[in-house]
């Protein structure tokens, strides 16, 4: 399955929907306005909140968490001992973690399950403009929570390269 995502920075807000491979509606990624953390919703095309994605207010690293039905499902953070930017992790509600990585800014990364490909975020086959893609590789993933991982990855990649004040780079803060 593979999605297209418009790509505007996700300012809180923000709406704009998520079409499938052949152009039609899939998602709506509502951005919430006047709330005091970043915060968005994932909506199926009836309207129906899927998701819930919002920052983690007090936490020592960015975080992002996501919601389903007011459960957590996941938490996603940069890894921590990781000499590239370019690094997250999600950890599921069950303790299960995937692995994102690649060039989040760039939109070419990839999201692993213990070594196994789930998706690939890229531009590269794409030639709409200001679009990237979000392909399902695994036919039993969760296509809602690997769209709302990739929201998440490049809405914390770029916060921290507005509040850094550079591009990504090698290093930890």
């Amino acid at each position: 399955m593979r999605f297209l995502v418009r790509d505007r920075l996700l300012g809180i807000g923000d709406d704009y929907w998520i079409e499938d491979e052949h152009g039609a509606r899939a998602f709506l990624v509502d951005g919430k306005a006047m709330r005091l953390r970043d915060t968005f919703e994932l909506k199926d095309t009836g309207g129906n909140v899927l998701i819930d994605i919002h920052r983690k207010m007090f936490a020592l690293r960015d975080t992002m968490v996501i919601e389903r039905a007011g459960e957590p499902l996941a938490t996603i953070r940069r890894k921590r001992l990781s000499l590239l930017r370019n690094h997250y992790r999600v950890t599921l509600a069950d303790g299960t973690e995937l692995d994102v990585s690649g060039k989040i800014l760039d939109r070419e990364f990839a999201v692993e399950y213990d070594g196994e490909l789930l998706a690939v975020i890229s531009r590269r086959w794409l030639h709409i403009r200001e679009t990237y893609g979000v392909d399902i590789v695994r036919d039993d993933a969760d296509p809602a929570l690997l769209i709302a991982v990739a929201v998440c990855v490049i809405h914390l990649a770029e916060k921290e390269r507005e509040g850094s004040g550079v591009g990504v780079g090698v290093g930890e803060d």
